[in-house]
């Protein structure tokens, strides 16, 4: 494998975040777009033919038009909810994930090891949490010193060696000495929010057939229901477009982070064994299954059993930021 420097993979991912930032704006704009011609496509005033049958056409003219009128209040809108998302990730995430602080009281051994590795590597010990699950898993979360963060199951504390779990802790400040987390909470914001919009409009589409079927008797009532069901349909497939667009920005983020990771992790300890260790132990019973967020889940050391089954796990795979856990062990072990 090339060998890349901490400097070159912020400098990476610092580049990753703005690209990610910039394509935001243009996927949920381009939506909103294509959303306003179809439905003046659809519902549109429309040119007759001779026979006296709709020529349905998009006129660009409206269309911009209305795309000016709605544009501030999208951006608006958009940009607030992302600006309270991207800063109150650390509390977001911890929550979804049933975390809790761990004070050094509680358990002085996390504590040394943490801070054992923040001195030997330069930088400020981040927040701990522990989340009160007998499978093993960790991740690190966080946007700058302040909102830093290591969360660790309390399987993995209780099940790993010291060096083991040493390991396991250098592979996450790594994560957050190469900017890692920072990149990853822009795509699970940037994901959570398309995925919300869609949720929203397909909830409200099914109740509008539901409304159709039971609640109008008269055909106008009936025709201009089915005409904001049409409306709705087509806000659906459009969000669902875009939330597609956004799980392909996931492939911004190269799976080298978790290979670069594991490398730093090694060299905070100076002990790929022993990761390599813990790693075979993590894979065999990873934690936090009750997580069923795929873009929450990118965050952990190893994602759960329960992303990788079914149809659901498959799609998952194919957008996967995790190379395989095996060939991870195989590089360790080749240090």
């Amino acid at each position: 494998m090339q060998y890349v420097g901490i400097q070159t993979q912020i400098w990476r991912n610092n580049i990753k975040s703005i690209i990610l930032l910039l394509m935001f704006p243009v996927i949920i704009l381009a939506t909103v777009w294509v959303f306003l011609a179809a439905v003046n496509y659809i519902v549109g005033a429309g040119v007759y033919d001779a026979e006296g049958n709709i020529v349905h056409n998009i006129d660009a003219a409206i269309v911009n038009h209305y795309f000016i009128k709605v544009l501030p209040w999208v951006v608006g809108g958009v940009g607030l909810w992302f600006i309270i998302a991207y800063f109150g990730n650390v509390s977001m995430i911890e929550h979804s994930v049933g975390a809790r602080p761990l004070s050094r009281k509680e358990n002085p051994r996390v504590y040394n090891i943490v801070e054992n590795l923040c001195i030997s590597c330069g930088m400020k010990m981040p927040k701990l949490y522990i989340v009160d699950d007998p499978q093993l898993n960790a991740f690190a979360s966080g946007i700058n010193e302040r909102t830093y963060a290591v969360t660790l199951t309390s399987g993995i504390i209780s099940l790993l060696s010291d060096d083991e779990l040493a390991g396991v802790v250098g592979h996450e400040l790594t994560h957050i000495r190469n900017h890692d987390t920072k990149l990853l909470i822009t795509s699970i914001v940037f994901v959570g929010i398309i995925s919300t919009i869609m949720s929203l409009t397909v909830q409200f589409l099914y109740n509008s057939f539901w409304h159709i079927g039971g609640h109008s008797d008269d055909d106008d009532g009936k025709g201009n229901i089915a005409g904001i069901v049409a409306i709705l349909a087509i806000g659906a497939v459009c969000c669902f477009i875009a939330y597609i667009f956004t799980l392909l920005t996931r492939f911004a983020i190269s799976r080298k982070r978790e290979y670069m990771a594991d490398a730093g992790g090694a060299e905070l300890t100076r002990n790929p064994l022993a990761l390599a260790s813990a790693l075979e132990k993590i894979s065999a019973n990873p934690g936090l299954d009750n997580v069923k967020r795929a873009d929450v889940s990118q965050l952990f050391i190893c994602e759960p059993d329960k992303m990788s089954q079914g149809i659901l796990g498959f799609m998952n795979s194919l957008f996967s930021t995790h190379p395989d856990t095996r060939k991870r062990i195989e590089v360790l072990r080749q240090f």
